[in-house]
């Protein structure tokens, strides 16, 4: 009987050899990522006329192995390296080689993992994968969890699962017209995610409290207890208060014991952002109040972010698995599961999804809970050092220190003593914003920077394994 031929199909013997050609390509770029510049620098223009993007789509089919080893020599040319060993812009981590391995085989399989029918191997992978993560971070053993794209998404599934446990009525089915307005509380240094959710939850951004902070960028409690004593007497229903563990521009912690503390005696949902730096809580020395995350009700991290796993993997984990199925679960007439295992599309948003789960767990098996704290405590040692390199370089003026990010701005000699005057100040806030486009377009290194006081200055995260002290030297 004649098989059907399709345009996309390969024997073994040709994925087998375009396969291995293709690792090899990618082994090599592995190899060379150091010697590379961070990023080509290159305007969008001149990035689609050398990937030859504007053309129309083809009629005939192209050979796979030309293909795959052209896409890969021009992806190589033209992309930004956040694993270069000098990318200290953003909170994104280098891709461990055995996560993206993972993703191969991941993709080989190409389970569904809404359902446990559909995953079972799946399925059980990423219920060990939860447990591991909160084990690390000394989450309380029993809590659920659910892996998702990244922190937004993570962050959001806490929120709507605190909308759920903290209204008395069914708002899932109601919505919020008609009833109080919802409040929700979160630090002046809070991601938008916030924003998004409060959007797409349909309590609008307006019931976003935004509580002021202190001169280390952390919620002040005071104003806290103040907002929600504000909006109770207005007849308004505070439901969550959100704290965050790592804010993304400096690092900074909120106290998130006090929080904790708060909310018990309130009666809120306490949900922690850790999304950053939730991780760093499995370092012995982590700061008190990071080690505090463990009493939230939710709690958002990123393996792809300090478990350097690639992208694209988010993790939100709840103290009460129930309150998932709660926000999330349906039950139509088409979804017949039986009662044998767990389907995570009663746990969270999406209803197909991918095997994210592989590369973490993969990765978790590879290098082990002393290996992790190991390579996630030299972060901070070498984000440490960098801020004492700052502090010893006279042009440079030291900010902030939390976690893996520092923070500094460059000053001239000649400037530093009128650097708070008003015109000073601006030139200096233009003159740093120049050093940045220069810093991130030359391909020597690339750097991100933040607004602390008013002023704007250059930041350094390290959430890298390949990054070493000669490259926190080669910065200042």
């Amino acid at each position: 009987m004649k098989g059907r031929e399709a345009p996309l199909a390969m024997d073994a013997e040709q994925f087998r050899t375009v396969g291995r050609a293709l690792v090899d390509q990618v082994a090599e770029l592995l190899a060379s990522v150091r010697q590379r510049p961070v990023t080509p620098g290159e305007a969008p223009s001149a990035v689609r006329k050398a990937l030859d993007l504007e053309g129309a789509l083809p009629d005939a089919g192209t050979e796979p192995g030309a293909l795959l080893e052209e896409t890969a020599r021009l992806l190589f040319n033209h992309s930004l390296f956040n694993g270069h060993p000098r990318f200290f812009g953003y909170v994104t981590s280098p891709p461990a080689p055995i996560g993206i391995l993972g993703d191969l085989l991941a993709a080989a399989v190409n389970p569904n993992g809404g359902a446990w029918i559909l995953s079972p191997a799946a399925t059980e992978i990423e219920l060990q994968t939860v447990r591991w993560i909160a084990e690390l971070m000394g989450y309380p053993a029993g809590a659920g969890g659910i892996l998702v794209s990244g922190g937004n998404m993570a962050n959001m599934v806490g929120f709507f699962a605190a909308r759920a446990a903290q209204t008395t009525w069914p708002v899932r089915v109601e919505g919020t017209t008609g009833h109080p307005r919802l409040r929700a509380y979160v630090s002046a240094e809070t991601h938008t995610w916030i924003q998004k959710a409060a959007d797409l939850a349909g309590i609008g951004t307006d019931a976003v409290r935004w509580i002021e902070i202190d001169g280390g960028q952390r919620m002040r409690m005071e104003a806290l207890r103040a907002a929600v004593r504000e909006d109770r007497a207005a007849g308004d229903i505070p439901f969550l208060v959100v704290g965050t563990a790592g804010s993304v521009g400096t690092g900074a912690i909120d106290p998130l014991a006090a929080i904790a503390d708060f909310c018990a005696e309130e009666k809120l949902w306490f949900h922690v952002d850790g999304a950053y730096g939730g991780l760093a809580a499995a370092v012995p020395d982590a700061p008190a109040d990071l080690r505090a995350l463990t009493r939230a009700d939710s709690l958002a991290v990123d393996p792809h972010k300090w478990l350097y796993a690639p992208l694209e993997a988010g993790c939100a984990l709840v103290r009460d698995p129930a309150r998932l199925r709660a926000a999330f679960a349906y039950h139509p007439p088409y979804y017949r599961f039986g009662e044998e295992g767990l389907n995570f599309v009663e746990y969270g948003p999406q209803n197909s999804r991918g095997f994210r789960a592989l590369k973490v767990w993969l990765q978790l098996r590879h290098a082990g809970a002393a290996g992790y704290r190991a390579m996630i405590a030299e972060d901070i040692r070498l984000s440490r050092l960098m801020a004492d390199r700052v502090a010893a370089t006279p042009e440079l003026e030291p900010f902030t220190q939390s976690l893996s990010i520092t923070t500094f701005r460059y000053v001239p000699d000649d400037l530093r003593e009128q650097s708070a005057a008003t015109e000073t100040a601006a030139y200096l806030d233009r003159l740093n914003q120049e050093v940045l486009d220069r810093l991130q377009n030359g391909g020597e290194c690339f750097v991100s920077n933040a607004v602390i006081g008013g002023r704007y200055v250059l930041r350094a995260c390290i959430v890298n394994f390949h990054t070493t002290e000669a490259d926190v030297d080669a910065l200042p």
